[in-house]
């Protein structure tokens, strides 16, 4: 069983990828990855719609070169400690969603189960596509998903 490398978390992009630390965790990386990224969605939250797209794009585009410099640093394609994907891909999912505990909490679930099952094409997408842009498409993916998720339940009568 190989051991993946401990990131240097001095480096900003290492910590960036990381999740300020939260990959680190040697129990569900991705899960304690989504917990961290919680705080940043509900500073974001109240945006209007028009800021909290711009950041989640900006997250997201910057996060193919900080997945993709992390990974090479670790000679590791997808370290499981890289967590930023997670980070984008929550943001993603709670797009345009009330920011109420119930909701979060939904898409909080939503968005692991579409990341840890990895229904197709996110399945694909995890296999088939390399570099940074394919550590962060899959939760990309994933996060658009469980979003539509969302607002498909928003639609057919909005509680839970």
């Amino acid at each position: 069983m190989s051991v993946n490398p401990r990131p240097k978390l001095s480096d900003p992009i290492q910590l960036l990828a990381f999740g300020f630390g939260s990959g680190v965790s040697p129990k569900a990386p991705g899960t304690v990855g989504t917990v961290a990224a919680l705080p940043f969605y509900w500073f974001m939250a109240p945006q209007p719609l028009w800021i909290y797209s711009l950041i989640v794009i900006v997250a997201a585009v910057l996060g193919v070169w900080i997945c993709d410099r992390a990974s090479k640093a670790l000679g590791v394609h997808d370290h499981p400690g890289i967590v930023w994907d997670e980070f984008v891909g929550l943001w993603i999912t709670l797009w345009a969603v009330p920011f109420e505990p119930q909701w979060i909490i939904a898409g909080f679930v939503v968005f692991r189960v579409f990341d840890i099952a990895k229904p197709w094409p996110i399945s694909w997408l995890d296999r088939h596509v390399s570099g940074g842009f394919g550590i962060m498409i899959d939760d990309v993916v994933a996060g658009v998903l469980a979003c539509v998720t969302l607002h498909l339940a928003l639609s057919f009568g909005g509680s839970l």
